[in-house]
């Protein structure tokens, strides 16, 4: 039984998938040559291809850039009183809606910059915040 086990299992993780990995392979080779990948360890080519999984977001913060905002604006003030009050999974879910991913680039948080900016629209109560993932923008009415 265990033989019989050993070899069903090797045949659908392995010699079933043989070929089409191997097609997979070549191609993903022929426009992303491996002596190009060989210098990342696997933690750094992760990150590189899927972005930082995790987040300083007082940096996040500090970098963001105003349109017809200031810092000390109240709007501004109550933002990010109530962001740093959400759980993690919630701030990733910001991430998602300003930027289309939960992830920051590999570059990581550091050069990530974003906009948070007043749409001047005429009743601001009757509106809700919207995101341009495009440009990454943030209209937040007052």
């Amino acid at each position: 039984r265990n033989e019989y086990v050993d070899l069903y299992v090797n045949y659908k993780f392995n010699k079933s998938v043989q070929k089409p990995f191997e097609d997979f392979m070549q191609g993903f080779l022929r426009g992303c040559p491996a002596r190009n990948w060989k210098m990342f360890s696997p933690e750094e080519l992760q990150v590189l291809l899927q972005g930082h999984p995790r987040f300083d977001w007082h940096l996040l913060e500090k970098n963001v850039i105003y349109a017809k905002y200031t810092e000390s604006d109240q709007t501004i003030r109550n933002f990010w009183t109530v962001f740093h009050e959400l759980p993690e999974e919630k701030k990733k879910m910001f991430l998602v809606f300003l930027s289309g991913s939960d992830r920051i680039s590999g570059y990581g948080l550091e050069p990530f910059r974003f906009c948070i900016a007043d749409p001047q629209i005429e009743h601001p109560d009757e509106s809700s915040p919207y995101a341009s993932t495009c440009r990454l923008t943030l209209f937040l009415p007052r």
